[in-house]
């Protein structure tokens, strides 16, 4: 038996996972689970890392110790865009900012006017978005905290140079900068120039997912390995597929939707639709649009006092089906006071029915993200000429029965979901491939499917649900008038 550990840090928690393979089978164990939360001060907001390093630091030592011998590696993955800077001395130089703080609304406009939004995408297969690296960093020009910066790690590679003392770039991770060369897949010198960012940060190797990087400082008979450090890239490697032509949504506060290509797909088309082409592991590419997520039931239940998940879908299955819907990637929605109050003045505001109670809330974010599944996943295969035939649901959306029949039903695809903790098990699985344990993705996925069989979801091909996606059509366009 070969055991592997596996951090795993989301925006809302994070979690150390123990992964047992043996004879072609993955157990998985969550052994540490902890809050990540964000931090308010002086007008911005930042990530705790100190506090998730103490965290996952205690995970890692628990998982190490409760497996008898010591584990074949440490894996780490975490969201994209947000980064740390060092010093020369390799100190932290404050602690990082959070993707959603509002000082980049501006710097957007700007990383695209001095590189050309068309130029950028062919160089980086990335469009100009708010939360990207490159936004982040054209929005600190002037900051004594870039002047003393000497390097800039993804947050991955942050607390992987902490556990060992050597510092990496993973691929994945970079990818989702809008500052890595899509087709070399190493930084581009000629868009950090022209943004006007120091190349200094800059000057560490990108490898790619499965490549050693040290022992640990703590217990050098334990290695840490690049997986895919993107959380989204190790949930892909986890889609438990046995066909090239699938669809994929990782749902979590985040919905990403897309097609794994062997090609990045960079097309002005492709570019305006918002699509990203990201690196996934073993060469290939992740198309898919990043789009709003869970985050609109996470705020809906965090001002209801946390009610328990189930019982609110619960609920929402016995409310009426697509009474009132919405855009969930609106910047109505981005970090509002009141979520419910958000989404009702939303309604208002398109001339949907306002929900009018929590049932009728929860009921209107899972119909509209599931429209908005099918919205993205077909434009998707539009732009890349590829065919779904089936979809892979995997993440924390994988947990909720509702929202997967809901997405099989607009799409009128099969849905595969789970695994839930798919991106833990794409993290421990490119270890053990990494490792000499298997051989090839195809494995990884084999794994994946005989260890964890997803569950199935017809779709109903309801004139309901066609009706309501003829809405949802509207509601764009209306919010696109607003």
């Amino acid at each position: 038996m070969s055991v592997f550990l596996a951090v795993d840090l989301g925006a809302e928690s994070g979690r150390v996972v123990r992964g047992s393979l043996r004879d072609g089978r993955l157990a998985v164990e969550e052994v540490h689970r902890f809050v990540n939360r964000p931090v308010a001060v002086s007008g911005g907001l930042h990530w705790d890392v100190l506090a998730l390093f103490a965290d996952l630091s205690a995970g890692i030592a628990s998982g190490s110790g409760d497996a008898g011998s010591p584990p074949r590696g440490v894996g780490i993955d975490a969201w994209g865009n947000d980064f740390a800077l060092l010093d020369r001395d390799g100190r932290l130089v404050g602690n990082p900012w959070h993707y959603r703080d509002a000082r980049t609304r501006s710097s957007t406009a700007l990383v695209a006017a001095r590189v050309g939004a068309g130029a950028i995408y062919r160089a980086t297969g990335t469009p100009s978005l708010p939360i990207n690296t490159a936004s982040q960093l054209v929005a600190m020009e002037g900051s004594p905290h870039l002047d003393v910066a000497q390097r800039l790690v993804m947050l991955p590679d942050l607390f992987g140079y902490w556990l060992t003392g050597q510092l990496a770039a993973e691929q994945t991770i970079a990818s989702t900068s809008q500052l890595l060369d899509v087709t070399t897949r190493t930084w581009s010198t000629a868009v950090i120039d022209k943004l006007g960012i120091p190349r200094r940060l800059f000057d560490h190797e990108v490898l790619s997912a499965g490549t050693r990087v040290a022992s640990l400082l703590d217990d050098p008979r334990i290695p840490l390995w690049t997986v895919a450090g993107h959380d989204t890239a190790s949930a892909v490697a986890a889609v438990p597929t046995a066909t090239p032509a699938f669809g994929y949504i990782s749902a979590g506060t985040w919905s990403l939707v897309g097609l794994e290509l062997a090609a990045p797909v960079l097309t002005d088309e492709a570019m305006r639709a918002g699509f990203s082409n990201e690196a996934g592991v073993d060469g290939t590419t992740r198309f898919l649009r990043n789009g709003t997520g869970l985050w609109l039931l996470q705020r809906c239940r965090a001002a209801w006092r946390s009610p328990p998940y189930g019982r609110l879908t619960a609920a929402a299955a016995a409310a009426p089906a697509f009474r009132s819907l919405v855009d969930p990637d609106s910047p109505d929605f981005v970090a509002p006071q009141d979520m419910p109050a958000q989404i009702a003045a939303t309604c208002r505001a398109t001339g949907e029915p306002v929900p009018d109670d929590q049932a009728g809330v929860v009921r209107c974010v899972l119909d509209s993200l599931a429209c908005k599944h099918r919205w993205t996943l077909e434009r998707a295969e539009q732009l890349a000429g590829q065919r779904a035939e089936i979809v892979h649901l995997v993440g924390g959306g994988a947990a909720n029965p509702l929202l997967c029949q809901l997405t099989a039903d607009l799409t009128g695809r099969r849905v595969l979901a789970g695994p839930v903790e798919a991106t833990a098990v794409g993290n421990l699985l490119v270890q053990a491939w990494a490792a000499g344990e298997l051989g090839s993705l195809a494995e990884v996925r084999a794994v994946v499917a005989r260890s964890l069989p997803p569950r199935l979801f017809e779709p109903g091909h309801s004139d309901a649900a066609e009706a309501a996606y003829a809405r949802f059509r509207t509601v764009l366009d209306s919010r696109d008038k607003i």
